[in-house]
């Protein structure tokens, strides 16, 4: 994979919990291979604590982390995103704003652990529960042959000019 650094960009409508997690598990997981950020298309403007609670039971660093919009990652100076990654169902139907550069995108449906009805130990398990799966499916991101997706989006994205 060489020494680039990725940049992943992970959506979610209120950018609170799940997007909050992917990213802070991704910088975690990603050692240095992965950038990862986060947004929402109407951030909430904090987290929500159970994310953070879950992250710092995980020793996972959660200096820096906050809610904001998706629009920051759409102005000219931004980051270049490598892949952007919508979380939630009401991202991926939202319109999202023109990513510079053709990232490679992908949906990742997860259901909002903010919505879990119960106590508190309850509400940490879903958010638990939540972070666990998508450790998981960023461990596969991880361990994927980048340079050839890139090559398959680049290819693609041929395909589509040539029709």
């Amino acid at each position: 994979m060489g020494d680039k650094t990725y940049n992943v960009l992970f959506l979610c409508t209120q950018n609170a919990g799940r997007s909050i997690l992917a990213e802070a598990l991704l910088n975690s997981l990603g050692a240095g291979r992965f950038k990862a950020y986060s947004g929402g298309s109407f951030p909430a403007g904090a987290i929500d604590t159970h994310a953070v609670a879950v992250l710092e039971k995980l020793r996972i660093d959660t200096n820096g982390l906050r809610s904001k919009s998706w629009d920051e990652f759409a102005s000219p100076d931004a980051p270049h995103m490598d892949f952007v990654i919508t979380l939630c169902d009401h991202a991926a139907e939202e319109i999202c704003p023109v990513w510079p550069g053709h990232p490679i995108t992908a949906h990742w449906g997860y259901p909002d652990p903010a919505k879990a009805e119960g106590d508190e130990a309850a509400k940490l398990a879903a958010f638990s529960h939540t972070a666990s799966l998508i450790a998981e499916r960023l461990r596969l991101l991880i361990n994927l042959p980048v340079d050839k997706l890139e090559h398959l989006a680049l290819q693609s994205e041929v395909e589509k000019l040539a029709a």
